[in-house]
């Protein structure tokens, strides 16, 4: 279970758009924040994903990653060229592929080759149709189709996918997405050929029976989910803020306990999560990761491009987890107020406050940057967040040491 979220700039607060995502995996899958460099390749060059090779391009862009430990894709991150993406695993009635590009191995290479949302589209589409979707996504074997929601400073879609096939929605205002399938009709963009093979396999009748959420899915979904439930809440916390949405805002939408957006369930845990405050032209976009498990309990830290100087690890796959990293730490740390997030706990209270003042002030002090920006140089706005995010590590390994 995972929701991703995106408010363009007519529905944020500041005229920018907002993006966040928690990643709700297995409990002990580690997830960490990695970095790959801006890279060129030769003629040849094989790329090995986590199932898979395929061909190397020429150069690939720098990203920053949300990346369970064991695979070679990510669930979320960002490219220096402002592009972010989340995905979200979604049932369907195609057939489950035992190999292929996993579903996060397409976000990475969407955001390895991509320069603008569409163009990482247009990149995710290409692949998915050479080489298909499979493949176990974590280690207890789970095969899922996915789906996308691809953002940059000007726009952003919703992209699902069912097997080989996919169909996409150009974003309006805002936009969220969990795990179903949510594009109705026909879509803004689809494969060439999915109406047909709708048809063949019986899913609907005719062209204008087609409509992708309701034929596709392999159990019945309502028109429009409840506010009590996932999908319903996400749209609805992102409704009822419309022009008011920022950062802040949406890591606190992340935060939600009483339908469940903050996951605390036993085996399933929100494990990771991403805000991001996209900016168009040469203003930089900050990328706020918490590298650590359960939004609640951790601290959000800003990132921002070149990231030379700020807490990353290398990119995966790793072999075995390190009881070394942030996040394993952290884990054993909270361990004791994980559960039932919506009871009292004084504890829980105590620690929970220290983490929103630590937070707070790291927001503040981004703001003043971004406050300061017309008047410095864009290496002294990089060097500011850079110490913002070390401040931020800091801080965090303080409350757990």
């Amino acid at each position: 279970m995972c929701d991703t979220y995106v408010s363009l700039a007519a529905s944020s607060k500041e005229g920018n758009v907002i993006f966040g995502k928690n990643s709700d995996r297995l409990e002990s899958e580690a997830q960490l924040i990695t970095h790959a460099p801006h890279k060129s390749y030769s003629n040849g060059d094989q790329l090995k994903c986590t199932y898979i090779s395929i061909p190397q391009m020429k150069e690939t862009a720098a990203v920053i990653l949300s990346q369970p430990y064991w695979m070679w894709g990510a669930e979320m991150g960002c490219n220096e060229y402002s592009v972010v993406i989340g995905n979200e695993a979604v049932p369907t009635k195609e057939p489950l592929n035992e190999s292929g590009l996993l579903g996060m191995d397409l976000l990475r290479l969407g955001l390895e080759r991509g320069k603008t949302a569409r163009e990482t589209l247009l990149v995710i589409t290409n692949l998915l149709e050479k080489y298909g979707q499979g493949g176990a996504h974590n280690k207890k074997g789970l095969n899922y189709h996915n789906s996308y929601l691809i953002a940059d400073p000007k726009e952003a879609y919703v992209l699902e996918t069912a097997g080989e096939w996919w169909i996409v929605e150009i974003v309006k205002d805002y936009r969220s997405i969990s795990n179903h399938i949510s594009i109705r009709g026909k879509g803004d963009l689809r494969r060439q050929g999915i109406i047909e093979h709708a048809i063949e396999k019986n899913y609907c009748k005719d062209e204008d029976d087609f409509n992708f959420k309701l034929i596709f899915s392999p159990s019945p979904l309502p028109e429009v989910f409840p506010i009590t439930e996932r999908d319903g809440c996400s749209l609805n916390q992102l409704n009822t803020n419309k022009g008011k949405i920022t950062p802040s805002l949406m890591m606190e939408f992340l935060t939600e306990h009483e339908v469940g957006i903050c996951l605390h369930l036993r085996g399933d845990q929100s494990v990771g999560s991403q805000v991001s405050l996209l900016r168009e032209g040469k203003k930089k976009s900050i990328h706020w990761f918490t590298g650590s498990t359960i939004p609640c309990l951790g601290i959000f830290k800003p990132y921002v491009f070149p990231i030379e100087g700020q807490k990353v690890l290398k990119p995966g796959p790793y072999t075995n987890i390190d009881e070394d990293w942030f996040w394993t730490r952290h884990s054993k740390f909270i361990n004791p107020y994980k559960k039932k997030p919506k009871m009292d706990n004084p504890e829980r209270n105590s620690y929970y406050e220290k983490l929103r003042i630590i937070e707070t002030e790291l927001l503040q002090r981004v703001d003043n940057v971004l406050k300061q920006e017309d008047s410095i140089t864009e290496n002294e706005f990089v060097d500011k967040i850079t110490e913002i995010n070390n401040y931020g590590w800091k801080k965090s390994e303080e409350l757990i040491s």
